[in-house]
């Protein structure tokens, strides 16, 4: 059977790859020349601590058992 947090590290291991490439979509460009990004990707970066926050709480949800 698997841990209580394994579901949870998944998804935000899945959710903070997301924001990385969501990170590396906006800085990349800028060596390029471009000044600016859309707005709906500078907010998709913040999938990054979110997925980050998500791992660590299974983490701890697995460590509790």
């Amino acid at each position: 059977m698997a841990a209580r947090g394994d579901l949870l590290v998944r998804v935000g291991a899945g959710v903070f790859g997301l924001g990385v490439l969501a990170v590396l979509a906006i800085v990349v460009p800028f060596f390029f020349g471009a000044d600016e990004r859309p707005t709906w990707l500078n907010l998709s970066a913040l999938l990054l601590p979110v997925g980050l926050g998500l791992a660590l709480l299974g983490l701890l949800r697995g460590a509790k058992q």
